[in-house]
């Protein structure tokens, strides 16, 4: 894979927890494998973050795809310009595209930047058609929105607390809001 020996770990996503990853990287041979089941908006993901953690210089690492390391150019273009500042490379499996330090290829650059706009374009027509489907179904009066994360009775037992005096913050974490929603439900 590469000259320096280094380990070749495979990076895995998919959008949601009810999605199958298997296909990714099938028959490939890899030393670690780290898997996110999460948007690919930006670069804030778990394993991802474990993954920039964990290689060092001389390892590779393998995607199935341009666009399950990301669906936006700028947040890809600088993950791998981060990754390859490590001395990693980046090898893309179905596009045949690598990034490293040492091979800056003006064709894999263009075919990047072409492929990146597409991982963004398609993100930003799935957020489109979404946008669209809540606007038809609210007109048809079927939309109701997110569930509330807390039932009336418990906003009323938030607010006597808060008039009793206990910390927001404190409320927040007895009923796993964030402390934001707190202050929303004082307001109402």
């Amino acid at each position: 894979m590469n000259n320096n020996k280094g380990k070749v770990i495979g990076y895995k996503r998919v959008s949601s927890i009810d999605q199958n990853e298997t296909r990714q990287l099938e028959g490939v041979e890899l030393d670690k494998l780290f898997i996110d089941k999460a948007s690919g908006k930006d670069n804030n993901r778990p394993q991802l973050k474990a993954m920039i953690e964990y290689v060092r210089e001389g390892d590779t690492i393998l995607v199935h795809s341009l666009d399950r390391i990301g669906r936006n150019l700028a947040h890809i273009k600088q993950l791998i310009d981060d990754l390859n500042a490590k001395g990693v490379e980046v090898r893309f499996i179905k596009e045949n595209l690598s990034f490293s330090l040492s091979d800056n290829s003006p064709l894999n650059d263009l075919m990047l930047n072409m492929l990146g706009s597409f991982a963004q374009f398609e993100r930003d027509m799935i957020r489109e058609r979404q946008r669209e489907g809540i606007a038809l179904a609210k007109a048809k009066g079927v939309y109701k929105g997110r569930k509330p994360k807390v039932t009336k009775q418990q906003t009323n037992i938030i607010k006597e607390l808060i008039t009793g005096g206990m910390k927001k913050t404190e409320i927040a974490k007895e009923f796993n809001i964030s402390r934001q929603s707190i202050y929303n439900l004082a307001k109402v």
